[in-house]
């Protein structure tokens, strides 16, 4: 009887189990840690995030530094073991000199203990070509460039992955990895998240065409909507963008009213497909979350930027339903890398603190005492500060001395006029209280290693090349790429004249400029092959080769020996007042 007994609730058991529906996975969420436009910053950058509080007035917060970038990042992972940590370019190139004149290697390394697991290559990244981004990511000792590589150990390579969805070879292959996948969860709770990195288009126009030459920079919204039903395929639940473009607010780093939100990156993100869930951004150093659907209720992705310098890091998390395969929430926050205390910028208790990673700490400290007696020489001094504030004009006494140190160095070799791009001057100089400046500063002024170039210009193509400062490629009359020149040249500009005429009064060594003669034109080896768009420069004839820009200005300071900063009267505007 008791055997009939069991037996029978044996079966009741199994057609209970049945009936019963399973178990429903939980929501995943997982934490993506994003950061962009690193540009090799070992070293705290002596920079302040501007952090507003209501209740007690704004603060300005030491920020940056690799080894404490490690820690926060390590920080906000103990919070989530679903984590990934990406860049959205520009991790390398116009490094200051403890990374730059190691080719950046250190950089890689120590992005390695941190545990990056995309970049998404931006412009900077093929500052030095297409040969040596390559060996960032492989490895070895292979020397591409002037500098020697391997100089204080081996480079093992990038352990994380390169994207370049939008850059093609010659062959019609993306130079790196299009996207990558990462899975979360286990079981029916499994997730997958597909990245999707790429540069801006415009690469192609601001970095040195001898470097990319064989490669094309496809258009970035077409690159990724392709890109969306194969990761779909591949059993993506959710989709994000790492993309080296970038917007401009007019809110704060971390508010999320996408006030007075501009930039780039808008027309792209307009044509976004909506599957998109998230996309990080960079390139123009802006801090910003902004959720999208507040412009377009069709595409309500997340919009993040963290800045610049491995100042902030953007705390991301998205929650993800496995059984529909998609994402349900969406959350952003930017966090300020606290680090050290420098001038009258204090550490505060308003804010998280982070003891700098004693393995990150340590590669930054070997680097930086290798190049020390570099950085530290004293090549002159100065009267004064020259700083990149522009004038009414646009003028920048910082091109300014930057071109006349460039004429000097090449007059002996015929050159009567030079000119620098503004963009190409990424630092200011300050001398000390005895007036000395040191090597270390003047290479982060100049961190390209260009060279100087001499071709022979007329008249009228010098007056068409200044005209490509208002309309040429993303310069425009409201943003500018301003040309600085040597002190012997000056000039006018009237913007409510039509394109091509507005450019007055240009003088050379105090006579106007004839349109018909030609005059040997020195520049950096960037703009010498079109660069900034200036493509006048290419129709330059019979190039000589000079020194380093880099070089130039050494020489010209120490010979100054004090240099006085000049005035900026080179350029005026002259452009009726409404």
């Amino acid at each position: 009887m008791k055997m009939r007994l069991a037996a029978l609730a044996f079966l009741l058991a199994l057609g209970g189990c049945a009936t019963t529906a399973p178990p429903t996975a939980a929501p995943v969420e997982v934490q993506i840690i994003a950061f962009n436009d690193f540009h090799g910053n070992l070293e705290p950058p002596r920079q302040a995030i501007d952090a507003p509080r209501r209740e007690e007035g704004a603060v300005k917060v030491p920020a940056g530094g690799a080894a404490y970038l490690a820690s926060a990042i390590a920080r906000l992972r103990a919070a989530n073991p679903n984590h990934v940590t990406v860049s959205a370019g520009d991790m390398i190139g116009a490094s200051p000199l403890v990374s730059a004149v190691f080719l950046d290697e250190p950089t890689i390394h120590a992005m390695n203990l941190i545990k990056v697991d995309f970049n998404a290559v931006g412009n900077h990244e093929f500052d030095k070509g297409r040969d040596e981004l390559v060996r960032m990511q492989k490895g070895g000792c292979a020397k591409h460039t002037a500098r020697q590589p391997c100089a204080v150990e081996p480079f093992p390579g990038a352990n994380f992955r390169f994207l370049a969805a939008n850059v093609r070879t010659e062959d019609g292959s993306t130079l790196f990895p299009a996207y990558g996948l990462r899975s979360f969860g286990s079981g029916r709770g499994r997730v997958r998240i597909g990245f999707i990195g790429l540069t801006l288009k415009g690469t192609a126009t601001i970095v040195t065409p001898a470097g990319i030459a064989g490669l094309g920079f496809a258009d970035e919204a077409a690159t990724i909507n392709a890109l969306v039903p194969k990761l779909r395929a591949e059993g993506a639940d959710a989709i994000v963008v790492l993309i080296h473009e970038g917007l401009s607010t007019k809110v704060g780093y971390d508010d999320k009213d996408c006030g007075g939100v501009d930039g780039d990156l808008l027309p792209i993100l307009a044509r976004l497909d909506p599957a998109v869930d998230l996309v990080v951004s960079g390139h123009t150093h802006n801090a910003y979350i902004c959720d999208y659907g507040r412009i377009d209720p069709a595409r309500p992705f997340l919009v993040t930027g963290a800045g610049k310098h491995g100042t902030l890091l953007t705390d991301i998390g998205l929650t993800i339903d496995p059984a529909a395969g998609r994402v349900v929430g969406k959350r952003a926050d930017n966090l300020i890398v606290q680090s050290e205390a420098y001038g009258n910028v204090a550490l505060t208790d308003r804010f998280p603190r982070f003891e700098p990673d004693p393995a990150v700490a340590a590669i930054v400290r070997r680097y930086a005492e290798r190049a020390a007696p570099l950085a530290n020489r004293v090549v002159g001094r100065m009267t004064g500060p020259a700083l990149r504030t522009r004038s009414p004009a646009r003028e920048m006494v910082l091109g300014d001395i930057v071109a006349d140190a460039a004429l000097a160095a090449t007059r002996a070799s015929g050159a009567r006029i030079a000119f620098t791009n503004e963009y190409g001057v990424r630092d200011e100089l300050e001398p000390a209280a005895d007036g000395s400046v040191t090597y270390g500063q003047l290479f982060a002024i100049l961190p390209f290693g260009n060279t100087l170039v001499i071709k022979s210009l007329t008249g009228g193509q010098i007056r068409a090349l200044l005209e490509q400062q208002f309309d040429s490629g993303s310069n425009t009359v409201s943003s500018p790429n301003m040309l600085l020149p040597s002190a012997n040249l000056r000039y006018a500009y009237d913007l409510s004249k039509p394109a091509g005429q507005r450019i007055l009064d240009v003088t050379v060594d105090g006579r106007p400029i004839d349109d018909n003669a030609v005059y040997r034109v020195t520049m950096n080896s960037f703009l010498a092959t079109g660069g900034d768009n200036f493509t006048m420069f290419k129709e330059g004839k019979d190039p000589t080769g000079g020194a380093l820009d880099l070089d130039a200005l050494e020489s010209w300071i120490a010979s100054s020996n004090p240099l006085a900063p000049p005035v900026a009267d080179r350029i005026r505007d002259v452009t009726p007042k409404p």
